[in-house]
């Protein structure tokens, strides 16, 4: 069997620029970034980002230990490949986000950089041990495993999924597992597969208001399609957590988001993540607003009211940060007043 080591690693032939197509080392092809230069959303509403959303750079000692791991065995995480400004958090406290199946997602939401594509069906059978190993050699605690979305699979990738929940328990059955979802396209069958292999957590992100899932989203994907898989979720598996996840700054109202919420408690979601939407690309949607700490602040209390266990909301919160924090009751550590001092 062959070691992380040896998997050997092909550069692409002519790395593309933000919006052009290239040929991936699987020979598909693909655009970068996900969304093709010419669908550009129009000018930024904002040039210039409020100070409470400039992090801190990455360091201590858990992070510098999981930085050269993930380096001497070449593993990926999203966590660096999505630039994600909580690393250092996460690493040091022995969270991470491994993406599955691949870096190609066979739609192309406009809010996300996720390179889009048709992998035909392609898949690395050796990904559930790798995926397993990656775990243990980082030492993680919590694990969120997360993944693109497959449509060209028959099951959108579920049985493969399943397969790599379970291998990861296997090798680390101290470690908590939390699966980050594609909808599977609204196939309650594909959704069970997933949420029977042994994971603690299931998630699948709403993104937005119903108003606005389409432009936000692609037409493949569904605000009641997301709570239905959601829903069918707790009610396959009782015990299992869900969670879902809705970005803020996309024009967006106060009585769009409440309803949100509602919406996601009535579909019995346990646990809830806010945070800015902030655009990857001059080719994807323009950010709308900048909310305040203050503002998130007040969401959160709302959700609190509403029932949730927990909604981690703050300006940097993304649908993984801190999750080992989440049933903390405490905003996963968060001091937004703190944040919000001199902001509206």
């Amino acid at each position: 069997m062959s070691t992380l080591k040896d998997i050997p690693v092909v550069a692409d032939p002519a790395p593309a620029r933000s919006g052009e197509k290239y040929l991936t080392a699987q020979g598909f092809t693909a655009i970068r970034d996900g969304v093709k230069a010419a669908a550009a959303a129009g000018p930024a509403a904002f040039s210039r980002k409020p100070p409470w959303l400039r992090a801190k750079a990455p360091s201590g000692t858990g992070f510098q230990s999981v930085k050269g791991i993930v380096k001497e065995y070449r593993l990926a995480t999203v966590c660096e490949e999505a630039k994600c400004p909580n690393i250092g958090e996460c690493w040091n406290a022995g969270t991470a986000t491994i993406m599955l199946m691949g870096a190609v997602c066979t739609r192309a939401c406009r809010f996300c950089s996720v390179d889009t594509g048709n992998p035909r069906g392609w898949l690395d059978p050796e990904e559930p041990e790798n995926s397993a190993r990656t775990v243990e050699l980082m030492r993680l605690k919590y694990v969120v495993l997360t993944s693109v979305d497959r449509d060209d699979l028959a099951d959108g990738g579920a049985g493969h999924y399943a397969e790599c929940i379970r291998a990861v328990k296997r090798r680390n059955p101290n470690t908590a597992v939390e699966a980050l979802t594609p909808d599977f396209q609204g196939v309650l069958a594909d959704v069970e597969t997933v949420v029977q292999s042994g994971l603690d957590v299931f998630a699948q992100n709403i993104e937005t208001v119903r108003r606005l899932t389409h432009p936000v989203r692609d037409p493949r994907a569904g605000y009641e399609q997301t709570l239905t898989v959601l829903q069918h979720a707790k009610r396959h598996r009782a015990g299992v957590l869900t969670k879902s996840s809705l970005m803020l700054g996309l024009g967006e109202t106060d009585e769009e988001i409440e309803q949100t919420l509602r919406d996601l408690r009535a579909a019995e979601v346990d646990i809830l993540t806010l945070g800015q939407y902030l655009r990857p690309t001059v080719n994807h949607l323009p950010v709308q607003r900048f909310v305040t700490p203050a503002q998130f602040d007040r969401y959160r209390e709302s959700a609190l009211a509403l029932g949730f266990l927990e909604c981690v909301s703050g300006p940097l919160v993304r649908s993984s940060y801190r999750a080992e924090q989440a049933l903390n009751r405490n905003n996963a550590g968060l001091d937004n007043t703190r944040l919000a001092a001199g902001s509206p």
